[in-house]
């Protein structure tokens, strides 16, 4: 079962709606501290969550003026207020604000983004039970190696996927922060105890020290987890990709009804969904670098950091909410064609049990160079298209005298290379 599409509620974490409701949080939160130790009264701060709203269209036409966000934001939000705007922003610095809105966005994000790998463990899990046993050629370099199971392409991926499960729970703990330490996070003007009630009322954690600014070492680390995910969701549709090619054809993302490939070629079937989830890491990976060039920042604090920030965030957690459910979906709906996979082993005419020839002549007593010498000359006589690799391997008058036809019947046994699936399945925990 597939989860609700989740990329309208990631969106709006992104909007400005959001953003100035959780800022206007953090401001009463702090107050509320303020009052619990007598700082400010109590009926003032009483009043001030009765009264205290804002209006977009009025942020923006103040900050046309001000050229400043957050100061257009406190003075919008203090019209409402009246006089008790007094207390408003005490002792904060608008980074305490800004970076502790962050935190908030980038737990939630993640919340979502956990959500969506859970929901793509289960539905890899369940396919790679369904074809735990449907043998197909493994591949190196492009070429034919050895059989495999396609329920164990699947397995990696589930395991591959647990592991960027693991990761982002990680990345999630350490961007889920707050500071409210002031304008060089000193707490000159304001007391810790501020930062550890706003934080703990919003499930944050107070970071440990701080300048006017959350250090960006912190985010590079949490937009680098999401480049590793996406390009995991790179190399598995990438995979997809390739096995759906007209000549391999042994699995094919769904293709609905209605659904064109080509305005020109009425034949035409794309792995369309794979490739925009390849390009989509791309961008994924641009923004880590990004991310990684904002941990320099000028003594306690400078501005080149915040404008990207508010592109990279919003764009890596939208765009990988959206490559998981999209890949998701083509696990889910996947078209497999195990004839397809058994034409493919057989493409090479039983080159592909080479190795275990190999073994097999070692263990008669041969040096394993002249063995490997006896092997690939029926192999490569084979490779040029004459006869099939068994009937070259007796035509071979110093490999032929090692073992009778019906044992070579015996090395090129599939099931011998697939005997050890389900012990593989255990350790994956599937």
């Amino acid at each position: 079962m597939i989860a609700r599409y989740s990329l309208a509620e990631m969106n709006n974490l992104w909007q400005e709606e959001f953003k100035f409701k959780t800022m206007l949080e953090i401001e009463i939160l702090a107050l509320e501290a303020y009052a619990a130790k007598k700082i400010v009264p109590s009926p003032a701060v009483k009043r001030i969550k009765q009264k205290a709203r804002f209006n977009l269209s009025q942020i923006k036409k103040i900050e046309e003026k001000t050229q400043h966000d957050v100061v257009a934001f406190v003075a919008n939000v203090s019209q409402y207020i009246g006089k008790d705007a007094q207390f408003l922003h005490l002792g904060l610095t608008s980074s305490d604000i800004l970076d502790t809105t962050l935190g908030v966005q980038l737990k939630e994000a993640s919340d979502i983004l956990l959500e969506d790998l859970e929901v793509l463990l289960t539905v890899l899990a369940g396919k790679a039970q369904l074809y735990k046993d449907m043998a197909c050629i493994g591949r190196t370099h492009g070429v034919h190696a050895e059989p495999t199971t396609f329920g164990l392409k699947l397995a990696l991926w589930y395991d591959e996927t647990r592991r960027n499960l693991a990761r982002l729970k990680q990345a999630k703990a350490e961007v889920s922060v707050g500071k409210l330490s002031g304008a060089v996070g000193t707490y000159s003007n304001i007391e810790p105890f501020v930062e550890d009630y706003v934080c703990r009322k919003l499930g944050l954690k107070p970071v440990n020290i701080a300048t006017q600014v959350i250090q960006r070492d912190v985010y590079a680390q949490y937009m680098a987890t999401l480049a590793v995910i996406g390009a995991s969701l790179e190399k598995f549709a990438l995979e997809i990709r390739h096995l759906q090619r007209t000549e391999v054809l042994e699995v094919e993302e769904p293709f609905a009804k209605g659904q064109k490939g080509s305005s020109a070629m009425p034949h035409k079937r794309n792995p369309v969904i794979c490739e925009r989830i390849c390009g989509l890491a791309r961008l994924l990976r641009g923004n880590a670098q990004v991310a990684l060039e904002n941990v320099a920042l000028w003594h306690e604090r400078d501005i080149s950091h915040s404008s990207v920030e508010r592109v990279i965030f919003p764009d890596s957690t939208l765009a990988l909410d959206y490559m998981l459910h999209k890949f998701t979906q083509v696990v889910a709906g996947l078209n497999v064609y195990p004839e397809n996979m058994l034409a493919n082993l057989a493409k090479t005419r039983g080159l592909i049990f080479s190795q275990r020839v190999l073994i097999f002549l070692m263990n008669k007593g041969l040096p394993r160079m002249k063995a490997y010498d006896l092997v690939q000359a029926a192999a490569m006589q084979t490779w040029k298209g004459t006869g099939n690799f068994k009937d070259n391997l007796l035509a071979v008058p110093q490999a032929a005298e090692y073992f009778s036809a019906r044992e070579l019947d015996r090395l090129f046994d599939l099931d011998y290379y697939l005997r050890n699936v389900g012990k593989i399945f255990k350790k994956v925990g599937l």
